[in-house]
């Protein structure tokens, strides 16, 4: 694989790159550059994950070192499944199943719990660094990272320390590269600023879209996971917000343009009686789009046809599932759990 072919799967279905020219000399320069994506295990994997799953796929087959950071101490101080480390732990071996059930080889990856690295005093010396490099106020403007507002700082200091943590991660496993949704984005700013006073090495971020919620507008989250089963997905797809001749926060589209046109070669089938145009076969996101837009293509017909494809994109999960016992016994533990944000 060339550098430009290298480039294209490292930065495809991106929101941001920063930046690309460092992307580039970093490429040429490394013969084995490292990235690293940090997740918080904090309940059932939906759909709006496997934008960043895919890309951890992408990273590994363009030849990147990949590590994928278990982040269990941020998503207890977070409280996440209600700040019990046990079922967060649990939560993130969960995750690993649904990766391998996606298609990741996961022995192609370096999984790293963070509570290895809290073990380590040199982590926690490079923790109070950060901390020493930067203002209260800026520390405070990155609590957003965690999906929090500043102000929550007030009512538990422990989020304090999220940020410096998740600075800390990037310095103490080494990466060049930080992966991240474009919530992450102020903490790997942080990181890149940080650096300089530091005289660390700086990162190049690379930032994944965020899938908008089924509603609208807002994102997608836990309460939207739809692996489980068949009808789930056609119910809760064609309930999905979709506005006719809109792409903006029309949650349908996006998952035909991040996920299903992922693939090459793959075609949606939309089928139609023919007094409404008979069947039509899309084989690029961009066709779609453009029908879409210029309203020959109706909201009703596009959410059959996503939630069929999506349907059989998620096929072999849950024949993973059904036939992994750890992996269905995971799932049914926290499909119980009361998920806290």
């Amino acid at each position: 694989m060339d550098l430009e072919e290298r480039i294209k799967l490292i930065t495809r279905n991106t929101a941001e790159v920063v930046t690309l020219d460092e992307l580039k000399t970093l490429l040429e320069t490394n013969d084995e550059p490292r990235a690293y994506l940090g997740f918080e295990p904090s309940g059932l994997f939906h759909i709006g994950w496997l934008i960043w799953a895919y890309k951890v796929k992408d990273f590994v087959d363009a030849g990147i070192r990949f590590i994928l950071l278990e982040a269990t101490w941020h998503a207890w101080i977070n409280d996440k499944l209600g700040g019990n480390i046990d079922l967060i732990r649990k939560d993130a071996k969960y995750v690993e199943h649904v990766l391998r059930a996606i298609g990741i080889d996961t022995s192609k990856i370096e999984i790293v719990d963070a509570e290895e690295m809290a073990g380590d005093k040199d982590y926690w010396g490079i923790v109070l660094r950060v901390g020493k490099a930067n203002t209260l106020a800026r520390i405070r403007r990155a609590l957003t990272i965690m999906g929090r507002k500043s102000s929550e700082a007030e009512f538990d200091s422990s989020k304090m320390i999220y940020p410096l943590m998740q600075v800390a991660d990037i310095y103490y496993l080494d990466v060049d590269i930080a992966l991240g949704g474009t919530d992450q984005r102020k903490a790997h700013m942080l990181a890149r600023d940080t650096a300089e006073k530091l005289k660390r090495k700086k990162i190049v971020a690379i930032h994944t879209p965020l899938l908008t919620g089924l509603q609208g507008v807002k994102r997608m989250d836990i309460d939207e996971e739809v692996f489980s089963v068949e009808y789930k997905i056609e119910q809760k797809i064609m309930k999905a917000y979709c506005p006719p001749k809109t792409i903006t926060y029309n949650p349908v589209l996006e998952i035909n343009k991040y996920l299903l046109f992922r693939d090459y070669g793959f075609t949606l089938v939309v089928e139609r009686p023919e007094k409404y145009g008979g069947t039509i076969v899309y084989t690029s996101y961009e066709e779609l789009e453009r029908d879409y837009v210029a309203g020959k293509l109706h909201p009703l017909d596009l959410k059959k046809a996503t939630a069929r494809a999506l349907s059989e994109l998620l096929e072999p999960v849950r024949e993973y599932f059904e036939k992994n016992k750890e992996a269905r016994e995971l799932l049914e533990l926290l499909s119980k759990t009361t998920i806290t944000r």
